[in-house]
């Protein structure tokens, strides 16, 4: 290995990242050996890292081959390709309990938990979180949860941005965990948001099908890129308003789970989220100190008993005065 250094990771709300104090930087080149082998067990072998922390390098664009961000870990390498990857270098990454950390929970037994998030609180630790989040204050209320799942983010099997608030549903047993994990990757639950979106949207409902990638321009956001991961959103127009300025209020229900998927997909379609300052969506005309965002529904099977689970969570104080706003 090449190179080691030490660096701050990027505040990225959702990357999934543990906690971490720096990262060494690994540049190789494919031998003969590994020719035709997929990027993410390459990556695996020569960082000397499990397969799952390789396949989070790569969806976190911190991987390149010959200089382009790789965004596929099933991508087949070449002889004579040079592989070059930021290495993550943990501390230790378990949370501690803190029963100062606020949020609600509207469903719990003892297999699952349902929590309504509010606005501005992490969900687990992470670059530039090392405490304080959601799953140190889970810890001091659910201690059983310590050993379910990864160890930096305990019972989480999916995640909101720190300014998204609303509905998320926890594991409080491994059988829930893995259950849950397995719903998550096939896409099952449904997950709704309300979005409030600068401008008027043609049609009343469509689906944006476009992939989601590293920014190539700024590290620490996601772009509309060719080589991204698959996204697909739903959305369906509730409401439209002419003032303060010409606004429209969704609903989007997410088919996979990109990170800021539908902040990227609605500013794709020129229609970003009132409030996005990260993309392009802090206008005058309307103030909010965050993303117009905010998980209002969640339906999923319970992981143990099969039985069907439908909650759902009001809109946010600070949103509903904004919509009261645009509602005159």
């Amino acid at each position: 290995m090449s190179n080691t250094k030490s660096a701050a990771f990027s505040d990225d709300d959702s990357s999934g990242r543990a906690a971490l104090s720096n990262e060494r930087a690994l540049s190789e080149e494919i031998p003969f050996a590994l020719a035709d082998e997929r990027l993410d067990r390459v990556v695996a072998l020569m960082a000397e890292v499990s397969r799952s922390v390789a396949a989070r390098m790569i969806d976190e664009g911190a991987v390149t081959i010959d200089g382009v961000v790789a965004t596929s870990g099933s991508a087949r390498v070449e002889t004579g390709s040079t592989i070059e990857a930021l290495v993550p270098v943990p501390t230790d990454p378990r949370p501690t309990a803190d029963p100062a950390v606020e949020f609600r929970v509207v469903y719990e037994d003892p297999h699952i938990l349902v929590v309504d998030k509010p606005a501005d609180l992490v969900v687990h630790l992470g670059a530039g979180h090392k405490d304080r989040t959601l799953v140190n204050g889970l810890l001091s209320r659910y201690p059983e949860i310590a050993s379910v799942g990864e160890p930096h983010r305990p019972g989480i099997v999916h995640r909101l941005d720190r300014t998204t608030s609303g509905l998320l549903v926890v594991a409080r047993t491994s059988e829930a965990y893995g259950q849950l994990v397995v719903q998550m990757s096939a896409h099952e639950p449904e997950r709704v948001y309300q979005a409030l979106a600068w401008g008027h949207l043609e049609a009343d409902r469509g689906t944006i099908d476009a992939p989601i990638g590293r920014s190539p321009r700024h590290p620490t956001r996601m772009a509309v890129i060719d080589r991204g991961r698959p996204a697909r959103t739903h959305y369906e127009v509730v409401e439209r308003f002419a003032e303060p300025r010409e606004t429209s209020l969704l609903e989007c229900r997410l088919e996979t789970g990109r990170t800021h998927q539908i902040r990227v997909h609605l500013k794709a379609i020129g229609h970003p989220v009132v409030g996005d300052r990260a993309y392009d969506g802090h206008r005058p005309g309307i103030e909010l100190d965050r993303p117009f965002l905010h998980a209002c529904a969640l339906r999923f099977r319970h992981p143990v008993t099969d039985e069907r689970v439908e909650l759902e969570s009001p809109l946010a104080a600070d949103l509903v005065g904004t919509l009261q706003l645009c509602s005159g």
